[in-house]
């Protein structure tokens, strides 16, 4: 009797990437970066591989880094493209931001020898691929600018159970030690620049490495505890949008598993955005996209942590 056995799929390569603009000469219609590769003489939005210690948003800018010289902070997303690689059984995955420029300048490099800054309309008649036309496409369908803040689940703090102190004083366990310095890389590449966090241990543990990296103070958050967030809904909702009003930059707003479902579930169905998901694993973050206030875009990633070190 004879037996097969099913080859497994190869995991996909992942990448990333960035629609990169900036206000266009005249202050209205942005204008987008196309980069030239010699290696393939092709036009194409800035991407590369993601290495193994990062996570694709963490990739994304540092990519664009180095292909185009300038620095960028990430702003919603643009969704992910698939294409097989020529000569392999393996499947490309390439997510992609549109990508605000912050500051740099246009350096020929191994990779890139030329960049264009073009209107969405030129860049898809410029771009090689189909896939990057398909990209900025998406990026002239979203309005920019728009403003950011990123809201985060609290890191691992082992069990509620075991703990025999005040729970409001919990502490990270290993784990959640390892996830709070992962988020540093993660919310920087979002460009955050205020932090709020819940009035408890494990909120504050989960992003004080990112505060202390830019040198901000965190705001304690009472209403946007699990118990003043379940006593008191409507405050807690008011408050974070306040945050988000109040803030020039992009707030970081750290609270707890049963306030950021139902905070999203609330956000949505009052701005009208449909979500991918509503429970929200520790240590995720959701990254909100505003226009006047009002929320246009919620993307979720679910552990700052890479593939290989996942819990």
């Amino acid at each position: 009797m004879s037996s097969s056995r099913a080859s497994k799929t190869p995991d996909p390569v992942l990448a990333a990437g960035a629609v990169l603009w900036r206000p266009g000469p005249e202050g209205d219609e942005p204008v987008v970066a196309l980069v030239h590769r010699p290696r393939y003489d092709d036009w194409s939005l800035p991407k590369g591989k993601v290495e193994a210690d990062e996570v694709p948003a963490v990739a994304a800018v540092r990519e664009v880094w180095e292909e185009t010289g300038f620095r960028c902070v990430l702003g919603h997303g643009l969704g992910t493209t698939t294409y097989p690689l020529p000569r392999s059984k393996k499947i490309k995955q390439v997510d992609y931001w549109a990508a605000r420029v912050v500051d740099g300048e246009f350096v020929v490099n191994d990779e890139v020898d030329d960049l264009r800054w073009l209107t969405p309309a030129e860049a898809r008649d410029l771009a090689t691929y189909e896939v990057d036309r398909d990209v900025v496409g998406r990026f002239a369908q979203h309005p920019v600018p728009t403003s950011t803040a990123v809201l985060v689940r609290h890191a691992r703090a082992g069990s509620k159970a075991r703990y025999k102190g005040d729970d409001a004083e919990r502490p990270l366990d290993s784990v959640g030690v390892r996830q709070a310095a992962a988020l540093v890389p993660l919310i920087q590449a979002y460009g955050g620049t205020d932090g709020f966090t819940a009035e408890r241990a494990r909120c504050v543990q989960t992003i004080a490495p990112w505060a202390e990296s830019v040198g901000v103070d965190l705001a304690l958050e009472p209403t946007l505890t699990e118990e003043g967030y379940a006593q008191l809904p409507d405050k807690g909702r008011q408050r974070a949008r306040e945050i988000i009003a109040s803030t020039s930059g992009v707030p970081v707003i750290c609270s707890q598993g049963k306030v950021i479902p139902n905070l999203m579930e609330w956000w949505a169905e009052s701005d009208g955005v449909e979500l991918s998901r509503t429970r929200s694993r520790k240590a995720s973050v959701w990254v909100l996209s505003f226009v006047g206030g009002v929320l246009v875009a919620a993307d979720y990633t679910d552990s700052p942590l890479p593939r290989s070190r996942h819990d």
